[in-house]
């Protein structure tokens, strides 16, 4: 089903698109109900032989899927579908393509929680992962075994920010027959539209900035109709990662207000880079959009929309000095999420990568010293008020 609509501008689309779902409200009713009743004994068997209804909610849900239909309008896909969380749409995506025996090709500086699964889960299964430079397309090919059944990356990376060539990596799977993954998380369709870049199949963490508030917890799966499908009927129906009705309604409204929110993160951000950038406490500051990054040119090419929210540097200090300026900041938050209004500091060595054997981490550019910084929606004088204080 083409789930596209006539407008193409993003705002009116994060608006509109899936409100066709909707008759006689302004807004999606959040629809609060493990099942549906069926009007006769026929019509229950006409749901389960495929007709469009709702059956029970783990297998689908009305307000679920005007979020769904508003991520796919987004990304142009032709379909989506929601999960519990960010981790439920890459478990459940990777689990749709790979079985026993099989290979995935990643990109190095994954999440900590794909990265665990990709290399401690999965291997019980049978399923084993090489992980291939994130900046160098080659060593995704010279990765591909005669197993290989999917290509995964994730761009821009978390925490190190370092980007995959998505159109020269997705052309050497389709040169392979392999199926391409990105977790498009920190970018959001309004900064980069991966499947136009080649890209099959789209997850996000929706908890982050789709919803935006850091109220909501969820995950996105975006791509062609037959394999949403398999998805569904697959491991979220088996495996029960579906999304709570409430938390989808509150995605949806905060998706309403995604292109706004992007534009001022993606400013905010840039200024803030700019700032850090001057700091004698800083080593070096990766951001998308800034000049410093090393894939400055291939950024400006591939997200055109703007850098995205995320800002990471490293404190000359070291390990210590991170763990200093955690302590010493006031308006932003010290949290392991990002993609809220507010502002949000992580030091990933100490918190979200501590899992992570140092060797890899340090291997990813994670290091001792870094900080992830998620601008928020303050104003940025404020912001980088607080930081000038918690650094001097």
């Amino acid at each position: 089903m083409d789930n596209q609509p006539p407008h193409r501008h993003w705002q009116t689309m994060a608006i509109h698109a899936g409100m066709e779902l909707v008759e006689g409200d302004v807004s999606p009713p959040i629809h609060m109900a493990s099942t549906y009743l069926f009007d006769s004994a026929e019509a229950a068997a006409q749901a389960f032989e495929g007709e469009d209804q709702p059956i029970y909610t783990r297998w689908g849900n009305p307000t679920t899927q005007v979020l769904e239909r508003k991520v796919a309008a987004l990304e142009g896909a032709q379909a989506a579908v929601a999960t519990a969380s960010g981790m439920a749409a890459v478990s459940a995506a990777i689990l749709a393509v790979v079985s026993q025996g099989d290979h995935i090709v990643a990109t190095t500086g994954l999440y900590s929680g794909t990265y665990h699964l990709l290399i401690e889960d999965l291997p019980r299964f049978g399923i084993e992962t090489t992980l291939a430079d994130a900046t160098d397309p080659n060593a995704f090919r010279q990765a591909i075994k005669p197993n290989t059944r999917l290509i995964y990356l994730e761009s821009p990376g978390n925490p190190t920010l370092a980007l995959n060539d998505i159109a020269a990596i997705t052309s050497v799977a389709q040169a392979h027959g392999i199926l391409s993954m990105i977790d498009n998380t920190f970018a959001t369709p309004i900064n980069q539209h991966p499947i136009d870049l080649g890209v099959d199949i789209v997850v996000h963490s929706a908890t982050k900035f789709l919803g935006g508030h850091g109220d909501a917890l969820g995950g996105i799966i975006a791509g062609p109709q037959s394999f949403i499908t398999r998805v569904l009927k697959g491991p979220i129906r088996r495996l029960g990662g579906c999304m709570s009705p409430f938390n989808a309604w509150l995605i949806a409204r905060g998706i309403c207000t995604l292109p706004l929110r992007m534009a001022r993160h993606n400013e905010n951000a840039l200024q803030v880079a700019s700032w850090l950038a001057e700091h004698p406490a800083v080593a070096w500051i990766r951001y998308p959009w800034h000049p410093s990054h090393p894939q400055y040119d291939l950024a400006c090419r591939q997200m055109p929309g703007g850098g995205g929210g995320v800002v990471v540097f490293e404190l000359k200090g070291g390990y210590e000095a991170g763990v200093r300026l955690l302590n010493r900041v006031s308006l932003c938050a010290r949290t392991v999420s990002l993609g809220d209004v507010r502002s949000l500091i992580t030091h990933p060595p100490s918190t979200t990568h501590h899992s992570v054997p140092q060797a890899a981490r340090l291997e990813a550019g994670i290091t001792e010293g870094l900080i992830r910084f998620a601008v928020g929606l303050e104003d940025v004088e404020d912001i980088i008020a607080d930081l000038d204080q918690a650094l001097s």
